[in-house]
């Protein structure tokens, strides 16, 4: 009895630890070293330790901007997320992830999900899970946007890809998505994650 009690407690306390190795950190942009370079506005960025070392993450999103291409008279916009690991003042780039809308003539967007950026450790294994979650779409209608979740966990990267729901008058349309891969091999407290921020995000509003 004093035994398995002791084993108990050990497994909590071993627990405990790994969930406390991961310390995060908000930033503010001007909290970013200058020697960290990306493209856009800075949305999020927060610095976190995990049992990998010190991380900083970004993620920007440029807005509609006009084409590049001058042959269109449409815009664009892009949305970054940018990883790096930390040794002291070094940053090394690690992953970025890049998705966009070119040369749309109506209305365009390339943007974060308010309040659904998250790292975690919900495996408990002492590595961070980063959390993004957007939207793009080019319409000139009320039809449903692309909507992606992306989740790095180390050097591994998971996808859900979708679109979200748009309701009118005795219709609806779109809400449905897919685990990629990764996804569907990895823990299952990751899927509940997943499908629990969709379910949270998935109706399409305007202001």
């Amino acid at each position: 009895m004093k035994l398995t009690c002791t084993l108990s407690l050990l497994l909590s306390v071993s627990t405990l630890t790994v969930s406390a190795q991961i310390k995060v950190t908000n930033l503010k942009p001007t909290d970013i070293s200058k020697s960290v370079r990306y493209d856009g506005k800075v949305i999020n960025a927060a610095r976190f330790s995990d049992r990998a070392g010190e991380h900083l993450i970004i993620t920007t999103e440029t807005g509609e901007r006009p084409s590049k291409d001058k042959d269109f008279d449409g815009r664009d916009a892009d949305l970054y997320a940018y990883h790096y690991a930390v040794n002291g003042a070094a940053y090394k780039q690690t992953w970025q992830m890049h998705d966009f809308i070119k040369d749309c003539p109506v209305d365009i967007w390339a943007q974060y999900l308010p309040n659904t950026f998250a790292i975690t450790d919900l495996d408990k294994n002492g590595v961070a899970e980063v959390w993004l979650m957007y939207k793009t779409v080019c319409h000139g209608d009320v039809s449903p946007s692309t909507m992606k979740i992306i989740m790095h966990e180390g050097d591994k990267k998971y996808a859900v890809r979708g679109t979200n729901m748009v309701k009118v008058p005795g219709e609806q349309y779109g809400g449905s998505y897919t685990f990629d891969a990764t996804f569907k091999a990895g823990p299952e407290v990751f899927r509940k994650y997943a499908a629990d921020l969709w379910k949270k995000n998935l109706l399409e509003t305007w202001k």
